[in-house]
């Protein structure tokens, strides 16, 4: 199947070859297939909690990308496990792993980065993470940088009326992590940045007017925030 355009951005993003890379919330895996394809893992691994999704899974790899001893074809392995446990101890490598995230909440991306950093740290594994939620971004952001992680690469997409923000972040990454972003604004078209900026503050005023006192200061320096740079797209 022909990728999306947000899946597309995100093979695009991945532009190095990798020992291990981990296609996590992967439900019809067609990212991990795309890169299996490409060849620039080592081994693909696809990742999901639902057995149904990875049996299916399983069996279309074995079908389009039959395993066998040949060292150049592409390997893969399928894991029905809980992303935050992903078995890195299993798989060690000296140099950087890549694991994908995307498809889910800004609060449960955040999560999972965390677990995840936390059992390569204690492994003394080099991890990148790319990432694409589909909303909280500013939470995540804020979350990021507390672990520590810094940016390659950021970038705003448009698909169906929606707006995504895509992240390549690691420890060694070249550039600090913003609450907005800092590069993202000055890749994408100026409709939609507009487009985007105007919902993410219409949700946060919502949100704000029935959020518990300990969380409006976030809410309310990410209104200020998003108000600042769509004063300066207007200016």
């Amino acid at each position: 199947m022909k990728l999306s355009q947000r899946l597309s951005h995100l093979q695009a993003m991945v532009d190095g070859r990798y020992q291990h890379i981990w296609d996590c919330c992967c439900d019809h895996g067609l990212l991990g297939a795309a890169l299996l394809k490409k060849q620039v893992a080592g081994t693909m691994h696809f990742v999901d909690i639902v057995p149904g999704i990875m049996q299916t899974l399983q069996g279309k790899l074995a079908r389009f990308f039959p395993l066998n001893q040949d060292a150049t074809s592409p390997q893969w392995r399928v894991h029905c496990m809980d992303v935050a446990k992903l078995p890195l101890a299993n798989y060690p490598s000296e140099t950087p792993q890549l694991v994908i995230i995307a498809g889910v909440g800004g609060e449960l991306t955040g999560e999972l980065v965390s677990a995840i950093q936390q059992r390569a740290d204690a492994l003394g594994q080099n991890i990148e993470f790319l990432l694409c939620p589909v909303h909280h971004t500013y939470q995540l952001r804020e979350r990021l940088d507390t672990l520590g992680l810094r940016y390659f690469d950021e970038r705003l997409i448009s698909e169906n009326q929606r707006c995504y923000e895509l992240l390549h972040v690691a420890r060694h990454g070249k550039q600090p992590i913003t609450a907005i972003g800092d590069s993202l604004w000055s890749q994408a078209p100026i409709e939609t940045q507009v487009v985007y900026l105007r919902r993410l503050l219409k949700h946060y005023h919502q949100v704000v007017r029935g959020s518990k006192q300990e969380q409006k200061p976030l809410l309310e320096r990410a209104i200020s925030d998003y108000q600042a740079q769509l004063d300066l797209l207007s200016a």
